[in-house]
Parts: structure tokens; C-alpha cells; sequence
């Protein structure tokens, strides 16, 4: 049964990511909201932020909550790659093409993420002048000085580990689209705590946050029509 969503839908989530994106950057390039939002968590006697080393945001959300969306990211996998290396068909046809779309999203999101933070020269607030280290506050679209240190901060990683969650709301596709949204809006929003707690810490700034919330839709729409057998048969026929 095909996962495609209707054509409304689709040009909806296309229509929300164009604004969205323009929103973002708008947000991170113009306002002050990052620094803002960080200054509350900022502690300007203590030269810190408390939050940073505190059981919730640092041993629960960054230690175990990481740990058990790892265990669950890996349980639709490993189905999709047993039945793979097995070569045995154990998945019933309505679930095998739902938890495939779910493991990709589960390894790509996470990994593109990761990727991207990696090659970034923006900073975490924790390592700015502004809060106690040593580095210059630059928007992302700011002129990088040639010299300048990496900050390799942006996107958001650690929510990241929860927004590919984002794919749940596949298992009410195709004929429940309304509950798809609002089941993958479930997952986009634990990502989005997950990330709050971080911005708590002082490692990451609201728009590195709703950056990867964006990546993290983006790639999870690229990859549902891409793994649709009519839009795989259109783009072959057009090359």
C-alpha cells in the first residue's frame, strides 16, 4: 500500500518548509532572540550556566533520554536490515514499507545532522566572550573571519536524536493524513525539548534548534517520496 500523501498535503509541508526556512533565518540574522533566550539561563555572577551540569538537562535528557531513543531508533532497523540479511520476508506487507521509511529516517536524520554541525563555524553559546569563553558571536550569515576557530555547533545534534520521530506519523498514511501531521508533529515536538533543555545548558541557541527541527522535516519528506515506487518509475523515465 503506497505511503504518498495527498497532493494538498504535500503542498502544504513544501509551502510551511519555504516560510519556515525564511523564518529561521530571519530569526538568527536579524532579531536578538539567541542571545536573548541564552541570557536568561546565564548566570553573570557565577560566570556560568547552572543549568549545564544539573541531573535534568545534563544525566537524564543528554545521558539516559539519548541512550533509550538510540535502543528505540535501532529496533526498525535492525527489522528492516534482518529481513535483508536473512532474506526471509517477516514484516507483513503494510508494516515493511512503513518501518523501512521509519529506519531510514531514523539513520539519516541523526547522521545528516551530525554532518552538517560538523562542517559549521558557528559556535555554542558556552564558548562566546558573551558567557565566559573566548570566542566572537557571529550570525550564520556574518563574514567568517579566514582565521577563525570552527564552532561546529550548528545545527543542534543532540535533538536530532529524537526528531526522527518526526516519521511516525507514516503509519497513518495514506488515508489518515490529519493524523499523520499531528503524529509527526508529536515527534518534532520532543526533539524540540530535547533541544530546549540543551539551549538550558548553554550548548546551543534557539535557532540551532529549530535548524535541525527543519533538516529533520526536509529530509523526511525528501526521503517519503523517494521511496515511493511511482515517483522512483516517473524519475527513471526522465532520465
Amino acid at each position: 500500500m503506497p505511503l504518498e500523501l495527498p497532493a494538498s498535503f504535500r503542498r502544504f509541508l513544501l509551502l510551511a518548509l519555504a516560510l519556515s526556512a525564511l523564518s529561521i533565518l530571519w530569526l538568527g540574522n536579524y532579531t536578538d532572540i539567541d542571545v536573548r533566550l541564552a541570557d536568561l539561563f546565564y548566570d553573570r555572577t557565577a560566570h556560568a550556566f547552572p543549568w549545564r551540569d544539573a541531573w535534568l538537562t545534563e544525566r537524564f535528557s543528554h545521558g539516559i533520554v539519548k541512550q533509550l531513543l538510540i535502543v528505540l531508533a535501532a529496533v526498525p532497523v535492525c527489522l528492516v536490515l534482518g529481513e535483508m540479511l536473512l532474506r526471509r520476508r517477516f514484516l507483513g506487507a503494510w508494516w515493511r514499507p512503513r518501518l523501512r521509511f521509519v529506519a531510514l529516517c531514523a539513520a539519516a536524520i541523526p547522521t545528516v545532522t551530525s554532518l552538517l554541525k560538523q562542517a559549521s563555524t558557528s559556535h555554542c553559546p558556552w564558548d562566546l566572550e558573551r558567557y565566559g569563553g573566548s570566542q566572537a558571536y557571529l550570525r550564520l550569515l556574518d563574514h567568517v573571519p579566514r582565521l577563525a576557530e570552527a564552532g561546529k555547533c550548528l545545527p543542534a545534534g543532540h535533538a536530532s536524536s529524537a526528531l526522527w520521530l518526526v516519521a511516525i506519523g507514516v503509519f497513518w498514511l495514506p488515508h489518515r493524513p490529519r493524523a499523520a501531521l499531528a503524529a509527526s508533529a508529536a515527534g518534532l515536538a520532543s526533539g524540540l525539548a530535547l533541544g530546549w533543555l540543551q539551549q538550558m545548558r548553554g550548548a546551543h541557541f534557539l535557532t540551532h534548534t529549530l535548524w535541525s527541527a527543519w533538516i529533520a522535516v526536509m529530509l523526511a519528506l525528501v526521503l517519503l517520496e523517494a521511496t515511493q515506487p511511482r515517483r522512483r518509475a516517473l524519475a527513471l523515465q526522465s532520465t
